[in-house]
């Protein structure tokens, strides 16, 4: 980081931004609920794409880039924070506790 350390966890200020993608890192065991795609239900709208903060909502795409095959949730970085469900225009996502 050109030089500069970096800071522990204390020392970054309430309601600090990362100065890392979370993609560098693995966060989701911090959650306490999971969310589950309906894809009977889901229109492939990809609202829930476009609202995860964390960029956990992965888009299959068909061979020519031209479809929306699949949305899944890679659970490796999805925190539970549930704006996916929240948002989804038909209700495709619920939130279900975590078992672990």
């Amino acid at each position: 980081m050109s030089g500069a350390e970096l800071k522990s966890w204390r020392e970054v200020p309430i309601a600090g931004v990362p100065w890392l993608s979370s993609m560098e890192y693995k966060t989701g065991d911090w959650r306490s609920k999971r969310p589950i795609i309906d894809q009977e239900k889901c229109t492939r709208c990809l609202t829930c794409y476009i609202y995860c903060p964390e960029m956990a909502i992965n888009v299959e795409w068909n061979e020519d880039k031209t479809k929306v095959v699949r949305v899944t949730i890679n659970y490796d970085y999805c925190k539970g924070c549930g704006i996916c469900a929240n948002e989804c225009p038909v209700k495709a996502i619920s939130m279900e506790l975590e078992r672990r």
